[in-house]
């Protein structure tokens, strides 16, 4: 099963080529683009994105000064975004307090899981994105993946998750890029089998 899973991301490397994730101009871009993407899709992300950018609201500091209504107004496009708006809040301030830690990565994982409306998939996401750490990322295609190409279902998110760390080798490129040619595995099944 090692063997097939390093297979499979050579297999995809070679069918859609490299990926180079995550789309974001700076580290704290991604933690926003990463609270912004849950529950809704990257173009309602990149709308959102593109109204924080106008707004200059796309650092720490200007985020946290900018009130409440008026983000919400301004991450209206991704959805759920009074939530949201609370959420990029208590990121941001998180963000602050963590984007240059030493700390071992699973206390740094512990720290982000402690966020309200940070679940494991967006803590992973930060931790591999936009802090440089070897996390491998979960998502729905991840779990679509594993059942359809590797032949494997597992019971949550941690177990899809040490599922991949135990079969690759301790490698932040190697994660990055694996997790994005899966989403675009998904997105091509998706695609394939219409509406």
């Amino acid at each position: 099963m090692l063997m097939k899973v390093r297979k499979e991301y050579d297999s995809l490397l070679k069918r859609f080529g490299p990926q180079n994730w995550w789309p974001a101009g700076t580290k704290y871009e991604v933690v926003v683009g990463a609270i912004l993407t849950q529950n809704t899709s990257w173009k309602n992300v990149e709308r959102a994105l593109s109204s924080l950018r106008i707004k200059k609201a796309l650092n720490e500091k200007r985020m946290l000064e900018i009130p409440l209504k008026e983000l919400e107004q301004l991450v209206h496009p991704s959805g759920y975004y009074r939530q949201k708006a609370e959420r990029l809040k208590l990121a941001t301030r998180k963000w602050t307090e963590l984007k240059n830690s030493a700390e071992d990565t699973m206390e740094l994982r512990r720290k982000w899981l402690s966020v309200k409306g940070i679940g494991p998939e967006t803590a992973d996401t930060i931790l591999l994105y936009a802090m440089d750490r070897p996390v491998f990322v979960v998502d729905a295609y991840t779990r679509k993946f594993c059942k359809a190409v590797l032949g494997v279902e597992l019971k949550n998110y941690e177990d899809y998750r040490l599922y991949f760390q135990k079969r690759l080798p301790v490698d932040l490129k190697l994660y990055r890029e694996y997790h994005a040619l899966i989403v675009e595995w998904g997105k091509a099944v998706r695609n394939q089998a219409g509406p």
